[in-house]
């Protein structure tokens, strides 16, 4: 009998195209030494992989943990778009059975590029947590060395940035301030950056002012972005 993730992978493999699958190789950063390490992919885009999400909705927590093991890119993102339409629509218990799973594929390893960590982190756990009124599990996540652990920490506290609540990325961005590597600079940019814009744009400059000195070059580069001239010489003058 073929199982339904069966099913999904068969469809998506119907939309496999070699060249685009190269490209995506190159652009995740799949050589050796690099973040996407190891990594394959099929050529499928984005917007095809939310139409069979969209086609093949309420789906079991099984299929959706068959295609969060596959070593393919896109089988694991479209089990995300899955698991975050199921969360939706889920309350109570069901939806915190969901955010288990979701945990649980971080754990595993599942989770493990910037994109599969941004169509989610936020979306799921992070508004799992905002109706919790609890983002210490988001800090927890952002004091882990892992890179992908870390950064579902820091890109989970936009949901917070949503709300209009600043707490939850005030707290993460000390912890991971120090962090130099690419992907975790340009997260915590960006959630200063929201900060700024959603929320309020003297708690950016009041950051900006304690802490410019110490921030590298990419994460200060992505806050200051939608500050006017003058003041983003300003901020990058005090490093």
């Amino acid at each position: 009998m073929v199982s339904r993730a069966d099913e999904i992978i068969a469809e998506t493999a119907q939309l496999a195209d070699p060249d685009r699958a190269a490209g995506s190789a190159r652009f995740f950063k799949t050589g050796p030494g690099e973040y996407g390490e190891g990594d394959s992919f099929i050529g499928v885009t984005v917007p095809q992989l939310r139409k069979v999400a969209k086609r093949c909705r309420d789906v079991d927590a099984a299929t959706i943990d068959t295609l969060l093991a596959s070593p393919i890119h896109e089988h694991r993102l479209i089990a995300l778009f899955l698991l975050r339409a199921e969360f939706d629509r889920a309350s109570g218990d069901a939806a915190a059975e969901w955010v288990e799973h979701y945990r649980d594929a971080i754990d595993r390893g599942c989770v493990d590029n910037w994109d599969l960590v941004d169509a989610s982190a936020d979306s799921v756990l992070g508004r799992w947590l905002v109706d919790q009124g609890d983002h210490r599990p988001l800090v927890e996540l952002a004091a882990d060395q892992r890179l992908w652990h870390r950064r579902v920490g820091i890109v989970g506290t936009f949901a917070f940035l949503k709300v209009g609540d600043p707490d939850a990325t005030l707290a993460v961005v000390p912890v991971v301030l120090a962090d130099r590597r690419d992907l975790i600079q340009k997260a915590t940019g960006w959630m200063l950056r929201e900060l700024g814009k959603r929320v309020d744009r003297d708690l950016l400059t009041g950051f900006l002012a304690d802490n410019a000195a110490q921030m590298g070059r990419t994460a200060l580069s992505y806050a200051i972005e939608h500050l006017d001239v003058d003041e983003r010489a300003h901020y990058r003058s005090l490093r």
